[in-house]
């Protein structure tokens, strides 16, 4: 079975054209074999193949590619270029923006409180927010009160940026709107929305919600009184062995020793005031709004140690994770083969489920997908997001199939050994 769900994903910027990295100038300036790193893995050579064609095809500088088998690390490889203007290489564990992916992590750190008695799931969550207020004057539409913690996790919170918009996403609407310096950090859209109605009753439908996780980061701080950074690296990552994964920030020039860099089909006004205008992936938009909801960067390998503790109780118990991969109560759960549990989108499959997630933002594409075939879990990282990305996804899912069915024998090494400490 096929797993496709679509997450859509005062500083001065100085852009000169060789930092644009584009999509056509990469074709140009890439017309030789993509290289690889990493060891080589003689039963999984498929792999070998099939990602540098789909690269190719969608004219992709780099990727990063992870699998495990009943928890051992059998394949980390590096394709192509972290950065086209420097030739530097895309490693195993070199740090992409992760995007979506992140909310897996939100989605952990939230049933971690839930475990402790902190918190539960049918706790209304502006209710713990007592801190914000909403601008002066503006109504308040009264189901606000009404969103719980499961609501938030479930994307049933109340929100349709179809209908309307994603906040996360019009920081210099909210700025304005607000009387506030750009960009708009996630407590000011906060209050903003908090002076704008729901477009459904809370629990009724789902609708894709990066907003609501956005609100799920500012519940941990509210509880726990630190950042939500340092909550999810003490409480998530911490467990699982991952001391590499952190928060991206969006100027080039603030990118983490390791990152790769981000292709981009052309510019945008930067959201950072004075910047003018610069690359989509950098200043487009802000990811340090978007930390609970799409801000991480991590390595391929990296995420395969969360999901190993994951699916080992490491991290959440064992029984805590059954219930977030659980089908939610009608109307939101539907009666399909396939639902948005707490925090991953799970498809039913014989014997058990399979549950994964995927993140999409200007320059970045990615999946991680735990199979419940075999014990086998995976992980694709893309520094590009392709202009026809629907398509893309859908192959991006399916290479991973693909070259997972070419495998007719499972190695029996562990790989995790061969990559400690934090690429520099």
């Amino acid at each position: 079975m096929r797993l496709r769900f679509v997450c859509a994903v005062g500083a001065v910027i100085a852009v000169c054209s060789s930092l644009l990295i584009t999509q056509a100038g990469y074709a140009r300036a890439n017309a030789q074999p993509i290289s690889m790193t990493g060891p080589a893995v003689p039963e999984l050579a498929s792999f070998d193949r099939i990602i540098p064609a789909l690269m190719e095809k969608y004219e992709i500088p780099g990727a990063a590619i992870a699998v495990t088998k009943d928890g051992r690390l059998i394949f980390a490889r590096g394709y192509g270029k972290a950065d086209p203007q420097t030739g530097e290489p895309v490693h195993p564990d070199s740090l992409f923006r992760i995007a979506s992916v992140s909310k897996p992590l939100t989605s952990a750190a939230i049933l971690k409180l839930v475990e402790s008695g902190r918190l539960r799931l049918e706790d209304k969550a502006f209710r713990i927010l007592d801190n914000f207020k909403p601008p002066a004057g503006a109504p308040v539409d009264g189901r606000l009160y009404q969103i719980t913690i499961r609501q938030l996790l479930q994307h049933s919170g109340g929100w349709d940026r179809d209908k309307e918009f994603d906040p996360m996403f019009i920081s210099a609407r909210i700025c304005r709107a607000m009387g506030t310096q750009a960009p708009a950090d996630h407590d000011t859209i906060i209050r903003y929305m908090m002076g704008q109605p729901l477009q459904f009753d809370p629990g009724t439908k789902y609708c894709y919600s990066n907003f609501g996780y956005c609100v799920l980061g500012r519940v941990i701080e509210k509880i726990m009184g630190q950042s939500y950074e340092a909550f999810v690296k003490r409480e998530v990552l911490g467990p699982a062995g991952v001391s590499c994964t952190r928060e991206g920030r969006t100027l080039f020039k603030d990118r983490a020793p390791g990152e790769v860099t981000y292709a981009s089909a052309g510019e945008a006004q930067s959201v950072f005031p004075g910047a003018g205008r610069a690359p989509w992936p950098y200043g487009g938009w802000c990811i340090e709004a978007m930390d609970s909801h799409g801000g991480w960067i991590a390595s391929a390998v990296d995420l395969m140690r969360f999901v190993r503790a994951l699916d080992a109780g490491q991290i959440i118990r064992k029984a805590t994770l059954r219930e977030a991969l659980a089908r939610p109560a009608p109307p939101i759960g539907g009666a399909g083969g396939s639902w948005y549990g707490l925090g991953w989108q799970v498809v039913q499959v014989q014997g058990g489920v399979n549950y994964f997630h995927t993140g999409s933002l200007d320059g970045t594409s990615t999946i991680l997908v735990k199979a419940h075939e075999n014990g086998l879990a995976w992980v694709a990282l893309y520094n590009s997001r392709p202009r026809n990305s629907d398509q893309f996804d859908g192959e991006m899912d399916n290479s991973m199939w693909k070259a997972i069915g070419e495998v007719r024998r499972w190695p029996e090494h562990d790989l995790f050994g061969r990559f400690e400490g934090c690429r520099r």
